[in-house]
């Protein structure tokens, strides 16, 4: 990182972060171009590893992508707007940057990960497994072996425009 002052370090800091944030974009190898798509999402960390939950159609341009490359990024961020430095303006933000696997589940595993979306999307009073049983999306779990964080105050500034 280029600015490693600006760096999270810490685990439990960026788990914090992921928690605040309320959509994810997925990049995917694209075939001319890469393809980025924002997601609503769930998510569960334990021992260092981040497992990312979303559910979306059976079919489409993303799932046609990621049956020819799994390997994915994975991006968050929080813009609390911007700051006047007396020269210019920059922005006081957070964000995340993960890569990872990303792969279809079925069962017990594609209800879990629809209930952790539904908990993180403040929605949880519905019930994973009706929404499973449903049929009619798919559920995709993005196992990250790489988390990055970077902020770029690490106190609340003071004057926002």
């Amino acid at each position: 990182m280029r600015k490693s002052d600006r760096e999270i370090i810490d685990f439990n800091e960026k788990i914090e972060l992921l928690e605040r944030c309320t959509t994810i974009r997925l990049g995917i190898n694209g075939d001319k171009f890469p393809y980025v798509v924002p997601l609503s999402f769930g998510y569960e960390a334990a021992d260092g590893k981040v497992i990312i939950y979303f559910h979306c159609a059976k079919e489409g341009e993303k799932i046609r992508l990621l049956k020819k490359n799994q390997n994915v990024c994975v991006e968050a961020d929080i813009l609390h707007g911007y700051i006047d430095t007396g020269k210019s303006v920059t922005a006081d933000y957070e964000s995340l940057m993960g890569f990872g696997r990303c792969e279809e589940v079925s069962g017990e595993e594609a209800v879990h990960g629809l209930q952790l979306l539904l908990n993180h999307c403040a929605t949880g009073n519905y019930s994973a497994a009706e929404c499973a049983a449903v049929g009619s999306a798919a559920v995709y779990k993005v196992t990250l072996s790489e988390l990055y964080g970077k902020r770029r105050f690490k106190r609340p500034p003071i004057l926002y425009l």
